[in-house]
């Protein structure tokens, strides 16, 4: 069985872990992986300075001078573990090894010769022969070396098939909410702004949404409510305007209809295609009626909700940019939230927006939220609490 290799993400808890002074076995738990290959990651994708002669303490566990009480007066070489640099040297190492070609030159030269003869002056087709051959490869990789110029006597245009073939395109970008689709009337920024002039006592919410790699699936769907600077977050299918439905019908379903909808007045969100549904979003979906009030964002002026940007740093101390989100679960939504919601902030006077919330809703209603107490201490913002 195949190996998984090591991930950024590994390294990125490895390097956490090598900070904190954790053990060879401890570091190898909590990455899932043998000691063994965890030896061979730091000393293989270690960084130095070049100076001095080695240590003999870098000659075993932790192999760095991360936590040594004598680095800073030592002269002798140091060794430092850096995760980036790490992804960066494995990605480098990766991409130059699988560069060549899998022949040798006498090879290369008897084969250039023999489709020369059979393909460019003959104009026999490449699988009227291919089968009777030794070529010692596939006919797939037989078609990468010409595109490649291994075979000098024979290009694309000689194989009809290769000239016929167009690479398909892939239109991955999903578009926004124009400016002039009609789910937007009624709920542009003027609108927005029009309706907290007649209400300024009204709950603020804003909504967005925080993607890992453009590949993914899934993505962390936010709602902060701004008054206390509380964040909700939620694992949904990236793109996925029903799955942004179903949040709030669950949270409608948790909540008393009086609770949500004093929470929930107002919403502030962009103009991604997850929000397509507004009216599924503010109606009530047994009753129909009206339960929020759903704004959209000027296109590309995110700094319009700007508190959920800022907000959303939290996120990236844990999960850097770059990462995938497709291994998360919904634990590792509801520890990364509730870690967050127990930063105490400078802005609500040194108080955890945790702390105001309950004590504005209560401890039930933080549960049903999947709110959860820690105290200042505990609080965890490293990616090691996903593991």
């Amino acid at each position: 069985m195949k190996k998984e290799r090591i991930s950024y993400e590994d390294r990125l808890l490895i390097d956490q872990l090598l900070r904190l002074n954790y053990k060879l076995k401890n570091i190898a738990q909590a990455v899932d992986k043998q000691s063994s290959t965890i030896s061979r990651e730091i000393k293989k994708r270690r960084i130095s300075n070049n100076v001095g002669i080695d240590c003999d303490k870098t000659k075993r566990f932790p192999f760095i001078c991360g936590n040594c009480k004598k680095k800073y007066h030592c002269d002798k070489k140091k060794y430092y573990y850096n995760y980036k640099k790490a992804q960066e040297d494995y990605i480098r190492k990766l991409k130059y090894s699988r560069i060549g070609i899998d022949m040798t030159i006498d090879e290369i030269e008897y084969w250039n010769d023999f489709f020369k003869d059979k393909i460019k002056d003959k104009n026999q087709p490449i699988l009227h022969i291919f089968n009777e051959l030794n070529f010692p490869k596939s006919i797939q990789t037989f078609y990468n070396y010409v595109h490649s110029g291994y075979f000098s006597s024979i290009n694309e245009e000689v194989l009809p098939r290769s000239a016929n073939y167009k690479p398909r395109k892939h239109n991955t970008e999903i578009k926004p909410i124009h400016n002039d689709n009609i789910i937007k009337l009624g709920r542009r920024l003027k609108d927005y702004k029009k309706y907290i002039s007649e209400h300024p006592n009204a709950s603020i919410v804003e909504m967005d949404t925080v993607i890992g790699k453009n590949e993914d699936v899934y993505c962390i769907m936010t709602l902060l409510i701004k008054k206390y600077k509380l964040m909700l977050m939620f694992l949904i299918k990236k793109y996925n305007p029903s799955s942004v439905v179903e949040v709030f019908n669950n949270l409608k379903s948790v909540l008393s209809e009086n609770i949500f909808n004093e929470m929930f007045e107002v919403i502030l969100t962009d103009n991604g295609w997850e929000f397509s549904k507004p009216l599924e979003i503010e109606c009530n979906p047994k009753t129909g009626e009206k339960q929020i009030n759903l704004f959209y964002c000027d296109s590309y002026s995110s700094w319009q909700k700007g508190s959920i940007e800022r907000n959303h740093e939290f996120i990236r101390y844990i999960i850097p940019k770059g990462i995938s989100f497709d291994n998360l679960t919904n634990k590792n939504i509801i520890d990364m939230m509730n870690n967050i919601n127990n930063v105490q902030r400078k802005s609500l006077d040194f108080h955890s927006p945790y702390e105001l919330f309950s004590k504005k809703y209560g401890v039930d209603i933080s549960h049903k939220l999947l709110l959860e107490y820690i105290p200042k201490e505990e609080v965890n913002l490293s990616y090691k609490i996903l593991k």
